[in-house]
């Protein structure tokens, strides 16, 4: 299964580093050990069989002081391996240095890379998951293989070698034959067995008896005899490895499948039985359990975690236990909470489970089995439809639920598990209650990167299920440990290794110490009030050439009282008030002060990019400051319509200018400070056309109680428009003109739609919509037409229709967007023939079709193939304001005539094709992703979520349920997830349609980035990193830089 791994070069015992590894970069630096003060091991992709393997090897402690016992003399230096003299024993070099940071290293999880290097595997070694009987197999052949001619060439036979006798006893002579067989781990079967105690007694007390037609030919009698078969242990080693056959093949179905069954294994177990000898005492046949390897999964992929048993207490416990205090009165009562729950209601079934536990608390992985034994039923049978996942329940119901001992428990929130105190200081622990736990608390789950504490009986839990027991680790009883190594994680470690530990872990302080200065620097923009005044309620530079701030980099957690301290030493004098500042249109505004000096800044809501304005808290060049958020100031821009004469920005006749105001400023004051009599009028122009006047921009006239009002009552923002009406401009006729190109007209007053101002030219009155188009004319009042206050019109050559005429619009070509848009006028009795030739002179072969208002094209407005007699009244009279399109088509019959273009037919799409993916595996734990690796999909099939989550399957060696795929969006820096949505058959035997990621919304194509992730060891399922959440932050800030504050005009119109 493993091929050529662990095959180290024969000269030197060196091995070359492999090639494609990505080095990461330095960036966070990783987190230090949790409460348990133990170090995981980083998963690689599918590396998990390999953690658990290793760190039962760790806390081996004979194991790793004989590993630790061979110096650079016998193995060589790492240095030295690309030396083609020099002998390096890599694979036991990179182990011990692996072992020393496990032990020694600060930091909350090792890697193995170093490792896996050593061993000659490539990236996609490491994503494949193995088998880690297997691996304990190879790995110790390697070691011996590369501890050649050393000290310690012999030590693994001597932990793990023992003996077994096979023999055949002849049932007619007596004649014994005997053959002796070595094992560094005893195989045993599962199947049909409900322990390992019967599995041994099958294997070692009963005998297989060869009679009737399966005879025995004796050597001795030389002839077929009645025998008896048995196997004894001969030679006991210090350390029993159990391998339990899970994985079994039905010859029936043909298929592997995994052995769920219960199995029972005891914490102690006496071999007597067992052996050849049974004369010596029972200690010498007696073991205790000291790890358990555990498989979560089927027989096609899973999940590997470990057991363990700290001989040496290296880790601090950390369980969650009942309170001996509580009298047993009030234990009963809080049982009796939920003495019948119904099974109707999630709720009270599982408050009534962890109510009921010892421990007040149950392991997350095991709350599926306790609500099978109390109902009967599996969550996803009895409340998936209703309530949806478990764990979604108890996220939904935080009030009655919490997590505990990182999240691996789930307690009632009313009366959570308290946790054992911990010890003052995780190098030295000092002695008291925690130190010295009951003796079955010394066990701890090690799952990759994370390390949980867990009790002795929570081993009996891996008896059966998909989640159950796999490799058993056995020990003799009479191997004490010293007392120098309990608590001592240093014990019999080299010296050179110890200085390695000591230079990493004052690195990594020194990394967390420079990332937590970066994470928490801010950087201050510091405004001193002596280049300032005050102007129209807000503060403006009083020079445009000296630099307004002074940028200032500080920690968050320093307090308010040393950033002033820093102030006073450079840049300030006198009495200082530090006030939070905000830079508006209108100016520099003030809203709240920093009193408190002993608070950090970070308490004091100070960010990056902080504005904070220096002064003595009263005044700014002699003028008193308003702060405060009623406050703060809105630029407005003021217009004037004036008789004549150029404005600065509106135009000929209008005047504008921008002005700031306090917010608490009424409108009256703003008329008196413009300058302007008490008779004037203040209208304000609505943004979007949404005024009472209409057209293209609409206006409001403030009565006269507004006026008593401030411009925060009136909701008036930065940029709004004032247009200040003077008495005298308010004439019987007209406001203002605004002479362009074309006329727009202010109607302040009624007039009549139809005039004639230009001198012997016939001219019509047009009224102008939102979009700037201009409306038909007509003969209406003003009031029926609807104009009002600053409705914009146009003053246009010609008369307007009839009663008896139509107004239309056509264009001409063969496509509506082909040519301008042009007007007609033409009389209801018109025939469509005469309207074509009105509109165009080319000749025959054109005809009318009407366009929508999507701009979608219609039938033919026609009788018969050549132009007839029939007139428009009745096609056209419900037509009279849309558009019309003349195309040049051939005379032909009706069936013949050319389809609208929304009528073409659409070509059929691609057919599937080979996608070539890159593929990226997310690391557990982390917001990162191991290299990306290319994958071709074959999609001509089946081109749906599970087609391409078992291509990847097979590649990782997987199971497709544990995957969670997303694709992607480099335009948007986000991620889709992939639905694991399946095909289903209804009750009708009517098939669902399978979805497919070639079409929409996914629309995989070649180079298309993948992300994986492996649900059995990540339970994140956020595919985002912290390179897209930067890039999204500096795109939103670049938006937020590019919007301006836009002023809107007056639109105005061109037409001679």
């Amino acid at each position: 299964m493993f091929g050529s791994l662990f095959e180290e070069e024969e000269e030197g015992f060196s091995l070359a580093p492999s090639g494609g590894r990505v080095v990461k970069g330095e960036g966070e630096p990783p987190p230090p050990r949790g409460r348990v003060n133990l170090s995981g091991i980083k998963n690689q992709g599918g590396t998990c069989y390999l953690n658990s393997l290793l760190q039962t090897l760790l806390f081996t402690p004979e194991f790793r002081e004989e590993l630790f016992s061979l110096g650079p003399k016998e193995l060589g230096c790492l240095e030295d391996k690309d030396k083609p003299e020099a002998k390096v024993r890599v694979i036991p070099l990179e182990l011990q240095r692996l072992f020393a940071r496990l032990l020694l290293v600060d930091q909350q999880s090792a890697s193995t890379a170093d490792l896996t290097d050593s061993f000659g595997w490539n990236n996609s070694e490491e994503s494949r998951q193995h088998d880690v009987q297997e691996l304990n197999r190879i790995l110790f052949s390697a070691l011996e293989h590369s501890l050649v001619d050393t000290s310690g060439s012999a030590f693994i036979q001597r932990l793990y070698h023992g003996t077994t006798v096979n023999s055949i006893l002849c049932k007619e002579c007596g004649n014994i034959s005997q053959r002796q067989e070595d094992f560094l781990d005893l195989t045993v079967c599962v199947r049909g067995v409900c322990g390992l105690e019967g599995a041994l007694w099958d294997m070692f007390v009963e005998e297989e008896m060869f009679e009737g037609s399966n005879l025995y030919r004796c050597g001795q009698c030389d002839q077929l005899v009645t025998a008896a078969k048995s196997a004894k242990l001969r030679k006991l080693p210090p350390f029993l490895t159990v391998s339990l056959l899970r994985f079994n093949f039905d010859f029936a179905r043909c298929e592997r499948y995994k052995e769920t069954g219960r199995y029972t294994f005891p914490l102690t177990i006496n071999l007597r039985p067992f052996c050849e000898q049974t004369e010596g005492e029972d200690s010498e046949y007696s073991y205790e359990l000291f790890s358990v390897i555990i498989h979560k999964g089927g027989c096609y992929g899973g999940h590997y975690h470990v057991y363990i048993k700290d001989m040496d207490q290296l880790g601090f416990v950390c369980l969650y236990q009942e309170e001996d205090s509580k009298p047993k009165v009030q234990k009963k009562k809080e049982v009796r909470v939920y003495p019948e729950p119904e099974k109707d209601d999630p709720l009270s079934v599982l408050s009534s489970i962890i109510a009921q536990e010892e421990s007040r608390s149950v392991l997350l992985d095991q709350l599926g089995q306790r609500l099978m034994d109390k109902i009967g039923s599996s969550w996803s049978k009895k409340y998936r439809k209703l309530h949806g996942p478990v764990g979604k329940f108890l996220q939904n119901h935080s009030d009655v639920f919490v997590l505990v001992n990182n999240g691996t428990r789930v307690a009632l929130k009313a009366n959570p598990p308290s946790p054992v105190t911990q010890p003052s200081s995780p190098a030295h622990p000092t002695p008291g209650p925690s130190s010295t736990p009951d003796p079955g608390s010394h066990w701890f789950d090690l799952n990759d990167s994370t390390v949980t504490s867990i009790h002795e009986r929570d081993v009996e839990n891996m008896y059966q299920g998909k989640e159950s027991a796999y490799m058993l680790f056995y020990r003799k009883t009479l191997l004490h440990r010293p007392s120098g190594a309990l608590r001592n994680p240093g014990y019999k470690v080299p010296p050179h290794l110890l200085e390695m530990a000591e230079e990493e872990n004052r690195r990594l302080q020194q990394r967390r110490e420079e990332f937590e200065a970066s994470n928490n620097s801010v950087e201050l923009r510091l405004h001193l009030a002596p280049r300032y005044r005050l102007e129209n309620g807000a503060l403006k530079p009083i020079s445009i050439e000296q630099k307004e701030a002074t940028n200032l980099t500080f920690d968050l957690r320093r307090t308010v009282g040393d950033l002033r301290m820093i102030i006073y030493q450079d840049l300030w004098e006198g009495d200082m008030a530090m006030t939070v500042a905000k830079s508006l249109p209108a100016g520099l505004h003030l809203y709240n002060t920093l009193t408190d000096d002993e608070v950090s800044l970070y308490s004091a809501g100070i960010l990056t990019g902080t504005d904070l304005f220096v002064w003595n808290g009263r005044e700014v060049c002699g003028a008193t400051v308003q702060t405060g958020a009623e406050w703060e100031p809105v630029l407005l821009t003021g217009g004037d319509v004036e008789g004549g004469g150029e404005g600065e920005e509106g135009g000929e006749g209008l005047t504008k200018k921008s002005r700031g105001f306090a917010g608490r400023v009424t409108l009256r004051e703003v008329r008196e400070a413009l300058g302007e009599p008490q008779e004037s009028l203040l209208c304000q122009e609505k943004r979007g056309g949404e005024g009472e006047g209409g057209g293209a921009s609409g206006w409001r006239v403030f009565p006269p109680g507004d006026m008593q009002r401030t411009l925060k009552e009136l909701a008036l923002k930065d940029g709004d428009v004032l247009l200040v009406l003077e008495p005298q401009t308010q004439d019987s006729r007209w406001a203002a003109w605004c002479v362009c190109a074309a006329v727009i007209i202010m109607c302040l007053l009624s007039l009549h739609w139809c005039v004639y101002l230009c001198p012997g030219v016939a001219c019509c009155l047009r009224q102008v919509d939102r979009t700037g188009k201009l409306l038909p004319p007509g003969t209406l009042s003003v009031r029926d037409a609807g104009v009002r206050l600053m409705t914009s019109l146009s003053l246009c050559p010609g008369t307007a229709p009839k009663d008896t005429q139509l107004f239309l619009y056509f264009s001409v070509g063969t496509a509506p967007s082909s040519c301008l848009e042009r007007e007609i006028i033409v009389e209801q009795s018109s025939t469509v023939k005469q309207v074509g030739n009105d509109s165009v002179s080319f000749g025959d072969g054109w005809h009318l079709r009407r366009l929508d208002w999507c701009e979608e094209v219609g039938e033919a407005l026609m009788d018969e193939v050549t132009w007839g007699c029939s007139t428009l009244i009745g096609q056209l009279s419900r037509y009279r304001k849309h558009d019309f399109w003349i195309c040049c088509y051939p005379s032909l019959p009706r069936s013949s005539l050319p389809l609208p273009p929304s009528y073409c037919p659409v070509p059929p799409s691609p057919s599937p094709k080979e996608v070539l993916l890159c593929v990226q595996m997310g690391v557990p734990g982390e917001r990162g992703y191991y290299p990306p690796e290319d994958l071709v999909w074959d999609a001509s099939r089946d081109p749906s979520p599970r087609s391409l989550r078992s291509a990847l399957a097979s590649t990782y060696g997987l199971s497709p349920d544990s995957l969670l795929l997303a694709k992607h969006q480099p335009h948007t820096h986000t991620w889709e997830t992939f639905s694991n949505w399946s095909q289903q058959v209804s009750k009708r035997k009517k098939k669902k349609r399978a979805e497919s990621l070639l079409g929409a919304p996914f629309h995989l194509k070649d180079g298309d980035i993948i992300g994986v992730k492996n649900l059995l060891i990540d339970n994140n399922r956020d595919f985002s990193t912290q390179q897209d959440e930067q890039r999204l932050r500096e795109e939103k800030e670049q938006r937020r830089k590019g919007w301006g504050f836009l002023k809107d005009a007056l639109r105005l119109r061109s037409q001679c």
